[in-house]
């Protein structure tokens, strides 16, 4: 091998090692915003399918990935339902049945209350620093477009994540979720971005499956709070029923 194809080689391995760097170094910046050291949210959750719109009103804590709980508040026949997810295992209360149910991994892609998120993106089981490896695909201005595709340890529910971020604010504009086989599944879109603290959030989310384009979820955020002391007793099992009233 002569001198200049060693050069070249060098430099390409090296290039190749500057965007792998620089694509974990967005992603954690991205992951940072998602959710702080902790972060409470309050939100309306509208879903709209086959000409019908209801309305779904929340409240979320969490501390990092592992844990989180989701209390809901409106509608009143929903009213109460808790959901846990702690360690990647998650569980659900209902007040009518008074039974608090464990959800196996093999839902985690069903949907959630009826609406086009996921038990997973209610868990916020999936770290896009831990479990995924990212590249970026291309840059465009401030829009970096980059290609999240699982580690091979990840227990992870999608084939690969293309993500566009706006690196004014590290935050998502719009991603895309594909299956295994990778077929596009649904498109999350990103608006109305706004600082809380040090942090960078969007506010409004919309959810649109790729195979059903009358039907698709909205969520406005209506309250966010980061790095807020969260009680411990919101991540027990025993915080499914008694946080429920």
């Amino acid at each position: 091998m002569t001198m200049l194809k060693k050069i070249i080689i060098f430099v390409l391995m090296f290039s190749v090692a500057l965007n792998a760097d620089e694509a974990q170094a967005i992603m954690k910046k991205v992951d940072n915003n998602m959710r702080g050291q902790s972060v409470y949210l309050k939100l309306k959750m509208s879903i709209t399918s086959r000409g019908h719109k209801r309305t779904m009103k929340m409240e979320t804590w969490s501390i990092g990935n592992k844990k989180s709980f989701v209390k809901t508040l409106y509608p009143p026949k929903d009213k109460g339902i808790t959901f846990l997810n702690l360690n990647n295992q998650m569980w659900q209360y209902v007040p009518k049945i008074e039974r608090i149910i464990k959800i196996p991994p093999s839902m985690m892609l069903q949907k959630w209350m009826g609406s086009d998120i996921t038990n997973d993106d209610i868990a916020k089981q999936s770290s896009i620093v831990d479990d995924y490896n990212p590249k970026i695909l291309k840059k465009s201005g401030n829009i970096v477009t980059m290609q999240l595709i699982p580690k091979a340890s990840a227990a992870v529910v999608w084939g690969k994540i293309i993500s566009h971020i706006d690196t004014r604010t590290y935050t998502s504009t719009k991603d895309i979720f594909y299956d295994d086989e990778g077929k596009a599944v649904r498109v999350f879109s990103y608006k109305n971005i706004k600082k809380f603290g040090k942090y960078y959030a969007p506010t409004y989310w919309r959810v649109q499956p790729v195979d059903k384009k009358g039907s698709y979820t909205e969520i406005v955020i209506e309250n966010i709070k980061y790095d807020i002391d969260i009680s411990g007793d919101y991540f027990k099992k025993s915080a499914l029923k008694r946080f429920s009233r």
